[in-house]
C-alpha cells in the first residue's frame, strides 16, 4: 500500500522544495498539489463540503505544475500528482506540452488527478461553458493522448479540435502519464470505466467505496478494458475517523485501493499556512505501517 501526501501550496505554505525533500525522505510515495486558477469575487455556488463556505486559502493556491516542477528538481523517486487539476479550464495543446515536459524532467513521475470543476463562476470566468465541461474534459484527455503518442497529431471533437501538429517532448512514461478522475456519483463511475486510467474519490465509507470500485471494474469490462488496469486511490479524512490503522489500510486494499491519501479540509487550511512539514512528520508512522500491506 502506498501513502500519498496532499497539500495546499500557497505563498505562505513554506519552503516547498524542503517539503518535497522531507516527503521523499520519510517514504511517501507521492506528493499532490490541487488547483483553482481563479476564485471569482462574486459567487453563488456553495462550497460542496461542510457548511458551504469556501475556505479563504482556496483563493491563494499556486499553479500546481509550477509547484510540482519545484518538487521535481529536488527529488528523485517521489511521484508528482495534481490533486486535482481542472482540465476543462486549461487549453489542450499547451497543457499536453506542459505535462509531457514535467514528465520528461521528473524522469516519468507525473500523475494527473483531474476533475471538471464544481465552481460555475470560475469556469465561466475562464471561458468554459459550465454545462459542457465534462464533454470538454473527455475530449481534452483523448486529444492529449494523441499528442503524447503520435509524431503528427490531429483531433476533431465537438469542442476540442486542431489540425495535424507536432508536439514534443513526449512523456517518459509509456504510453503516457496516468490520468485519474476525481469525481463522485454514478456518472463519475461510468466516466472512469470508459475513459480514465484511475479514480481518486473522497471516501465517505469503505463499504460505499468498495461497491463503487466493483461497479467501475464491471463497467470497464463492458467497455472492453482490463478492469484490473484501473488505478484506485482513496482520499480519506483522518480528522473524521482518525489516522488509518493497519486494519483500515487492509480494508481499503481489499476494496481495491493501491494508494491512500490522508486529507481533510483542516489539513488543507493548515498546510496553506505553513504546517505541511509538521503534517508529514505526524503521518510518517502511517507510511511505515503501509509498507507491510501488499
Amino acid at each position: 500500500m502506498d501513502i500519498g501526501f496532499l497539500m495546499a501550496a500557497t505563498a505562505h505554505s513554506g519552503d516547498l522544495a524542503e517539503t518535497a525533500r522531507l516527503a521523499e525522505s520519510l517514504g511517501y510515495e507521492s506528493l499532490w498539489i490541487p488547483e483553482h486558477p481563479v476564485i471569482p469575487v462574486v459567487m453563488t455556488t456553495p462550497f460542496p463540503v461542510g457548511d458551504g463556505k469556501l475556505p479563504e486559502h482556496y483563493t491563494r493556491w499556486v499553479d500546481p505544475f509550477i509547484a510540482l516542477t519545484v518538487a521535481a528538481t529536488v527529488t528523485k523517486k517521489i511521484k508528482l500528482g495534481t490533486g486535482i487539476c481542472l482540465l476543462p479550464e486549461r487549453e489542450t495543446l499547451v497543457t499536453a506540452k506542459l505535462i509531457a515536459s514535467l514528465d520528461l524532467y521528473s524522469n516519468g513521475r507525473v500523475i494527473i488527478g483531474a476533475g471538471a470543476g464544481w465552481l460555475k463562476e470560475e469556469s465561466e470566468a475562464l471561458g468554459v461553458k459550465f454545462g459542457y465541461r465534462w464533454r470538454r474534459m473527455r475530449e481534452m484527455v483523448e486529444a492529449m493522448r494523441v499528442l503524447w503518442t503520435k509524431s503528427e497529431a490531429a483531433y476533431e471533437g465537438e469542442i476540442v479540435r486542431f489540425p495535424a501538429v507536432r508536439c514534443d517532448p513526449k512523456p517518459v512514461q509509456k504510453p503516457y502519464p496516468p490520468i485519474l478522475l476525481g469525481a463522485h456519483g454514478p456518472k463519475a463511475l461510468e466516466r472512469v470505466a470508459r475513459t480514465y486510467d484511475g479514480w481518486m474519490p473522497l471516501v465517505q465509507t469503505v463499504e460505499q467505496f468498495k461497491g463503487d470500485v466493483i461497479q467501475i471494474r464491471k463497467l470497464a469490462a463492458d467497455y472492453g478494458r482490463d478492469p484490473n488496469a484501473i488505478h484506485i486511490t482513496a482520499i480519506v479524512d483522518p480528522d473524521a475517523a482518525g489516522i488509518p490503522t493497519d486494519d483500515d489500510l487492509k480494508r481499503y486494499r481489499d476494496a481495491g485501493a493501491s494508494r491512500v491519501i490522508p486529507f481533510s479540509q483542516k489539513m488543507g487550511t493548515d498546510s496553506a499556512a505553513g504546517k505541511a512539514q509538521d503534517q508529514l512528520r505526524q503521518l510518517a508512522p502511517l507510511v511505515e505501517l503501509a509498507k507491510s500491506i501488499s
